[in-house]
């Protein structure tokens, strides 16, 4: 473990919960809203079998009743709060460690580069500790965009992002790249950012968050998502991006052991668009893998004993995702870890 002053966690190391916020009549899910609470209902059980579960809802007596009748193992805390969509992971917290203490850090969240409403969303980590569902350290950085789904940490002072999202002009325009990098490298105690300048998902609304393309793991390894097939419209981007990944090293100087994962089969929409499905956007959590599935039993099946290798103590839980991705997200989207030194006793 490094003694660095200010360190971002790995998302592998111990945490005590995972924050949800739960999908309702007025987001985008209204058209499906019943089947993406079943989807909900399935992360929240596999989430609440081994940690804390937290749930934010403008009315949390809508997934206080459903939860309830699972009769979950674990405590579940629920915060009333309005809310503009469920994407946790890219507007909860971000808590760092500074000289041995947490700090909850609260970044601005505009909707992907104001693709999307998010004045809601963007209040709900500062709600969270006003309420004392999280305690700690609040730090406000409101001042710098950034999405929990576009960083990826190995706890050890090096960050994995996209240029393609970080560079975006509509979150942080009049930054250079040279000074976000130093900006992250302040914030999260860093040595070093690799920026990945390719990859992309047809179907992404994020501009290519590292979640979706490549995932640090332990044991200087990285996983990431390949094909083999030239007629695939990835083909190309991910191609490129492979090998950029092999001319990563690192923080000794030696290649990171690259593990390639199979993208899905292509999935659409009712309206012939592609939908971005990856095996990537998996949730790490203490001693269990939770792994989005599209409905495809070879792939999904090759995709989970290919993540087993990079985490051969975890077990590694399918769940049918086919639903989040219509809204163009997946399972490690709507979720957010929170470390157990920052919630309430």
């Amino acid at each position: 473990m490094s003694d660095r002053a200010t360190r971002l966690p790995a998302e592998w190391e111990p945490h005590g919960a995972v924050m949800l916020s739960w999908p309702h009549k007025d987001t985008d899910w209204a058209p499906v809203l019943d089947d993406a609470i079943d989807c909900f209902v399935e992360i929240a059980k596999a989430i609440a079998r081994e940690e804390t579960l937290i749930v934010v809802a403008p009315d949390v007596e809508e997934p206080r009743r459903v939860l309830d009748c699972e009769k979950l193992p674990n405590r579940i805390l629920y915060l009333t709060v309005p809310t503009n969509d469920t994407w946790a992971r890219d507007f909860g917290p971000i808590t760092v460690e500074r000289d041995g203490n947490p700090v909850i850090c609260d970044f601005k969240f505009n909707g992907w580069g104001l693709k999307f409403p998010a004045d809601k969303d963007n209040l709900i980590t500062r709600a969270m500790c006003n309420a004392g569902l999280l305690r700690g350290c609040y730090s406000n950085e409101l001042s710098f965009v950034l999405e929990g789904g576009s960083i990826e940490s190995d706890g050890q002072g090096t960050l994995m992002t996209t240029s393609q999202c970080l560079l975006s002009p509509n979150r942080n325009g009049a930054m250079s790249r040279d000074e976000i990098e130093e900006y992250l490298k302040s914030r999260f105690g860093l040595d070093r950012v690799l920026w990945l300048d390719y990859g992309a998902l047809e179907g992404d609304d994020t501009d290519s968050h590292i979640d979706t393309l490549a995932r640090l793991a332990p044991n200087d390894t990285i996983l990431y998502v390949g094909t083999d097939d030239v007629t695939d419209s990835h083909y190309d981007e991910l191609n490129k991006m492979k090998l950029q990944l092999q001319s990563f090293v690192t923080a000794l100087g030696q290649p990171y052991n690259l593990i390639e994962l199979p993208l899905p089969d292509a999935v659409y929409d009712e309206d012939g668009n592609r939908l971005p499905a990856t095996y990537a956007n998996f949730l790490i959590m203490n001693h269990s893998i939770l792994m989005p599935v599209y409905r495809q039993p070879q792939k999904d099946e090759l995709a989970a004993q290919i993540i087993k290798i990079a985490f051969p103590d975890h077990q590694v839980v399918k769940i049918d995702c086919s639903v989040l991705i219509k809204q163009h997200g997946s399972l490690h989207c709507v979720t957010m870890q929170v470390p157990e030194t920052i919630l309430p006793i």
